[in-house]
């Protein structure tokens, strides 16, 4: 395994087309496939556009225009000194939207991408058609059920399941971390956030662990951790939580593992006061944190079924 891979190593050769996309003064790498209604997937952390291989070539054949996208900081999209609060990362996805010449997506995000989808909702709702989150709740009521458990000694609570957001918050020893030993921490990492029955789980842990390594990655991937607690302090924080308040009005999909570590039973039903529309809420049993990895028939059968839907 590289050291220092070239960003590049992510395009990994598949029935997908990669390009660079410009869109809020960066440039993104997406993969994609199909023809047909925009479906914008967004992955979550330590992954980049590969984390929805089966579901591209699913929605492709569905009839979609599948789009996989590295965020900001991840894979072979730019990795700028700053620019990883929500507002900028809502930002890059509506405006990836318009980039890629359509008006409206199907966003579907898991884990940080899943915060991400929420977001752009309630940002930029004019750009989403349909909002699917995968191992991922509304932030807000994540944020709350962190705050309600923070005091509490129960061994399964939802503050001491996002210890690595409390963690990331280090100057630069995080970085240091989860580059060692060839990103040997993104493994284990992903290891005990995902349920037993993965056969895949030795190829996504080597892909993942490859691109942590890519230059500027692990710096900017902690950014997001760090924005995220640090804007509780700031006014900027305060102005985020208004403007997330607002109820979501497009069909809402929601799906998690039933044995995901990271998210806890009580948040995963938590979101249902920011949604004003359709709702449909999903669990698989005896998977993890990556549902659309672990269980990939399952979820593309669901989600294929909602965005036509």
């Amino acid at each position: 395994m590289p050291a220092h891979p070239d960003p590049s190593v992510v395009r990994i050769d598949g029935p997908w087309a990669h390009r660079d996309v410009h869109a809020n003064g960066i440039r993104l790498h997406v993969a994609e496939t199909g023809e047909g209604p925009l479906v914008l997937l967004l992955h979550g952390f330590a992954g980049f556009w590969w984390s929805w291989r089966d579901q591209l070539t699913a929605l492709g054949d569905a009839g979609f225009r599948a789009v996989a996208v590295d965020l900001r900081g991840y894979g072979d999209s730019d990795k700028p000194p700053r620019g990883y609060d929500a507002w900028t990362l809502a930002g890059d996805v509506a405006g990836l939207v318009k980039s890629l010449g359509e008006p409206k997506a199907h966003l579907v995000g898991h884990d940080w991408g899943g915060q991400l989808a929420w977001t752009v909702a309630a940002l930029h709702p004019r750009v989403v058609h349909s909002l699917a989150t995968i191992s991922a709740p509304h932030p807000l009521a994540l944020r709350g059920q962190i705050r309600r458990t923070a005091l509490r000694k129960a061994p399964r609570n939802q503050a001491r399941a996002m210890r690595h957001l409390f963690a990331a918050q280090i100057p630069m020893l995080p970085e240091r971390r989860i580059t060692q030993d060839g990103a040997a921490l993104v493994e284990r990492r992903i290891r005990s956030w995902s349920g037993q029955y993965w056969s895949g789980l030795p190829e996504a842990a080597e892909r993942y662990r490859t691109a942590m390594l890519v230059p500027g990655t692990a710096h900017s991937s902690h950014e997001y951790y760090r924005w995220a607690a640090r804007s509780q302090l700031r006014s900027e924080g305060r102005r985020f939580t208004e403007a997330l308040g607002r109820e979501i009005e497009v069909p809402v999909f929601q799906l998690y593992g039933a044995d995901d570590p990271c998210v806890l039973p009580r948040t995963r039903i938590a979101s249902g006061q920011w949604i004003g529309g359709t709702a449909e809420h999903h669990e698989l049993p005896k998977v993890g944190h990556f549902p659309h990895e672990e269980a990939p028939a399952a979820t593309n059968a669901l989600l294929t079924a909602f965005v036509k839907g």
